[in-house]
């Protein structure tokens, strides 16, 4: 049975040396390695944006290996590569946006990151959209409340990017540290808009609204993926990616409004 994590940051610092983590494909017919060499628990500290996808995915992962549990630990990318540098014991990592992943590869904490989705922004509004919000050009009207992320975490940084392509100037009132702040407090109707990635509006249809923004389609966040450089249960670890990579990954990462990888 699956159990969320808390990271803690204080943890002992990982080694630097690579873990074998990719592992070949089996020789034997079967489409998956044998389960029976999977054991113990692997966690993985995975980008806010990816809580539901990554939630069923761990369900469907417990269930081909039965001797395996995934612990998920969800939140911004920077702040949870920063964790893992400060010595957070885990053994997959999975980002929103490359730079987050950087921060890793360059302490030599992994190597070899996989792209494994990609995703856009959309502008939501809580139901009934009090402020007739009907354009991304609406957020800079005079007493419009917009709540975006901070631009240290991959969603923050996308939507900067997004309002300056189209000269849109906006002035937050919140600044939050990752997307499913942003949309828990346009849900309370704390503000009148918020740019969220469509895949957070989609999980979340029925209590906000979205409108369109057609520009959003050319800023596009990639996400990696990485078994990270002594990982406790490389293995697992690995067999837990593959499955992400796979055809059961694509289609739960398909089926909740995330693009295929970029390359």
């Amino acid at each position: 049975m699956r159990h969320p994590l808390a990271v803690a940051a204080t943890a002992t610092a990982l080694a630097v040396a690579l873990a074998g983590c990719t592992g070949g494909a089996s020789s034997s017919p079967a489409p998956h390695p044998p389960t029976h060499t999977l054991a113990g628990g692997v966690t993985v500290l995975a980008a806010a944006s990816l809580t539901e996808s990554f939630d069923a995915l761990a369900a469907g992962f417990e269930k081909r290996h039965p001797g395996v549990t995934v612990q998920t630990a969800y939140g911004g990318s920077g702040a949870l590569a920063q964790q893992i540098v400060q010595g957070a014991p885990a053994d997959v990592f999975a980002s929103a946006a490359d730079e987050p992943m950087t921060t890793v590869t360059r302490a030599g904490l992994a190597s070899h990151p996989t792209e494994f989705a990609t995703n856009v922004l959309e502008l939501i509004v809580p139901k009934g959209n009090p402020a007739h919000i009907t354009s991304l050009a609406d957020l800079a009207k005079p007493g419009v409340t917009t709540i975006l992320c901070d631009v240290t975490v991959p969603c923050g940084a996308a939507a900067k990017a997004l309002l300056q392509k189209t000269g849109v100037h906006v002035t937050p009132v919140s600044l939050e540290q990752d997307v499913k702040q942003v949309l828990t407090k346009v849900e309370l109707d704390e503000a009148d808009a918020g740019l969220v990635y469509v895949t957070d509006a989609k999980a979340a249809a029925g209590d906000v609204q979205t409108v369109a923004v057609p520009e959003a389609a050319t800023v596009i966040n990639r996400y990696p993926i990485v078994v990270l450089s002594h990982a406790p249960h490389p293995a697992a670890a690995a067999a837990f990616v593959r499955y992400v990579l796979g055809p059961e990954g694509r289609k739960v990462l398909r089926d909740a409004g995330f693009g295929p990888p970029s390359a």
